[in-house]
């Protein structure tokens, strides 16, 4: 038998491998590659038989990966970024040039935009690209950098700190007027907008009134899968929100939507700046990095991330 030149298993065994560890899911690794999920066990059991050692626990709602599955995982998961990187140079998207920045949508419409706007203005000769989505950015290799609220479980991003925010209800001119004063006990009967997130790291109601110590019963409300929607709906007065006070300041200035009462918590996270490590990173990208993080820190000391 001939011997491999870097003693490597075969790629499609790794390759089925990392996907399956991103995703702690034979099913979702198996759509991603295109092939079935019985295909992805094989090749996982045929990984693991050569190496000699379990790389997942397999229980009855999913798989964990095992402490050398978890650092295989991490060595492969580097090593497919900068091969990753390496191509798109090669295949001409001029990293050099072109900065790809990422945000949620209520990030993207309520600062982002206008703070790249302003980055743009000042930095006219470097390209950036703006992607926004509400499924995060941590398994997309054109991004390198994205706002995120708490941190990314993937070892292969850092995280530079920018402020913690502070939650608040929040409503319409007419309705936070009709319920100034009011008790923690008669907020939770008031109509309440649920924002029903793919990230399941957002404060809901129910944690908002537990942590200010209301342990009564707390009204259902309206449900939607998006913050910008729910920010619209709250303005149109179909209910309370749960605001994120520095986040929607622009339209707490404005006046469209108004704190409703003195009830207030900090959020249990604070917004990071995620971005690749520096050294994988165009002196561009640099660029924006650094004064990302020089604007956005301002928003821990001011209301707002204008100047």
């Amino acid at each position: 038998m001939s011997r491999r030149f870097y003693d490597l298993p075969p790629l499609t065994t790794l390759a089925a491998f990392e996907a399956a560890a991103r995703h702690l899911s034979f099913k979702n690794a198996a759509a991603e590659l295109n092939v079935t999920p019985g295909a992805v066990s094989h090749q996982i059991k045929a990984l693991e038989a050569e190496l000699g050692a379990p790389l997942f626990l397999r229980r009855h709602r999913g798989v964990v990966l095992t402490d050398e599955g978890d650092r295989l995982f991490a060595t492969l998961a580097q090593s497919f970024v900068s091969i990753s990187q390496r191509l798109r140079e090669i295949r001409g998207r001029q990293a050099q040039a072109t900065v790809t920045v990422g945000a949620s949508t209520a990030v993207a419409s309520l600062w982002m935009t206008r703070l790249l706007s302003e980055f743009w203005r000042e930095h006219e000769q470097i390209q950036v690209d703006q992607s926004v989505s509400d499924h995060g950015f941590a398994d997309a290799p054109e991004i390198d950098m994205f706002v995120r609220y708490g941190r990314e479980t993937s070892p292969l991003w850092e995280h530079h700190p920018l402020y913690r925010d502070e939650l608040v209800p929040v409503a319409s001119p007419e309705m936070a007027q009709r319920l100034g004063g009011t008790e923690l006990a008669d907020l939770a009967q008031e109509r309440l907008i649920y924002l029903d997130s793919v990230d399941q790291s957002w404060t809901r109601w129910q944690d908002w009134f537990a942590a200010l110590d209301y342990t009564g019963p707390v009204r259902r409300g309206h449900k939607v899968n998006n913050y910008t929607i729910a920010l619209q709906a709250a303005q149109d007065g179909v209910g309370l929100l749960l605001g994120w006070q520095r986040l929607i300041d622009s339209l707490l200035r404005e006046g469209r939507l108004v704190v409703v009462g003195p009830h207030a918590l900090p959020a249990p996270r604070r917004f990071h700046l995620v971005t690749r490590p520096a050294d994988q990173l165009s002196d561009n990208a640099l660029v924006l990095r650094d004064w990302l993080i020089m604007r956005l820190s301002r928003m821990g000391e001011m209301n707002s991330p204008q100047p």
